[in-house]
């Protein structure tokens, strides 16, 4: 979602040239009027009339990937998850951190030296080259966790820190949740990328567009109801939210026992379950720098 924040900041400077400062009353034309529209109100700071008019954008095309961005960071507020997990790291400070779906690589790079990282993606597509303390497996991450000995790939540490960003499946988010978590220490952290959807259409378990955060938050709903032990919070940063899970027992088998039968549980829940009370359902915690870092154990 970074390219389409970054096309959204470019938009934006064009669409103030085109809308006075008066432009706040409907304006005629298609999904493509009406975002520019509201990316003249975000501009000016407008953002009750720039929400209502990316509503009024997605209306007329509900695919419209810039629109629903510009509608999530309106909703979330604060900053986007990249820049949330840049601060994590400089708190955290891991000796190690795994990441499940690695992409381009951007949130691998934030993994520096002295910290040894591992990245996990049956196709990954890096933008650059790795960095000395950086690896990358090629595999899904059922091989890789049922291959590997995890641990001595780490040097022998536990896990520190791990980031579950890859396929936007429940499904398989809840059995890499449970592979990390027993390689983890109950000072460990592991965050979940995509579990605060903003709408049916991007939670859909198919990819609808280029804007989709898959059904992800029915591994919170899961955790909340089975998992009571952990800490859970889901940080509302733009644009699909991140949950930071805390107080980790690597010797629980609760998840692992009860998989198929959870599984069945969760998949048969419907998107309806979030249409009231979401952010108390999905634990939304304030996306702020002070309440994040105290969240962490920080002062």
């Amino acid at each position: 979602m970074s390219m389409l924040f970054r096309m959204l900041k470019d938009l934006a400077s064009g669409a103030l040239s085109r809308w006075r400062d008066d432009a706040v009353e409907p304006v005629a034309g298609g999904a493509q009027q009406q975002f520019d529209a509201a990316l003249a109100c975000y501009t000016r700071g407008d953002a009750r009339r720039a929400l209502e008019y990316c509503e009024r954008a997605l209306r007329a095309d509900p695919l419209f990937a810039e629109a629903s961005d510009l509608k999530a960071q309106l909703v979330l507020g604060g900053e986007r998850y990249t820049k949330v997990l840049a601060r994590i790291f400089e708190q955290l400070r891991p000796r190690t951190y795994v990441e499940v779906g690695v992409s381009q690589g951007g949130t691998l790079q934030l993994a520096r030296l002295p910290t040894v990282a591992i990245g996990i993606d049956p196709e990954p597509k890096l933008a650059r080259p790795l960095a000395p303390n950086h690896r990358v497996f090629a595999e899904t991450s059922d091989a890789f966790f049922a291959s590997h000995d995890v641990r001595a790939e780490l040097g022998g540490l536990p896990v520190d820190l791990a980031f579950i960003d890859g396929m936007h499946h429940f499904e398989f988010a809840f059995r890499d949740f449970i592979n990390l978590e027993r390689l983890c220490t109950r000072e460990s952290t592991i965050l979940i990328h995509d579990c605060y959807p903003l709408d049916r259409l991007s939670a859909e378990r198919e990819r609808p567009g280029r804007f989709w955060s898959g059904d992800i938050w029915r591994l919170i709903v899961l955790l909340k109801k089975y998992r009571p032990d952990l800490v859970l919070q889901t940080i509302g940063a733009p644009p699909t939210g991140l949950a930071v899970v805390r107080s980790l027992d690597p010797a629980s088998r609760v998840l692992q026992d009860n998989y198929e039968r959870l599984c069945k549980e969760m998949l048969a829940l419907d998107y309806a379950f979030l249409d009231e009370g979401k952010p108390q359902k999905l634990n939304l915690f304030p996306n702020d720098p002070g309440k994040i870092r105290a969240l962490l154990g920080g002062a």
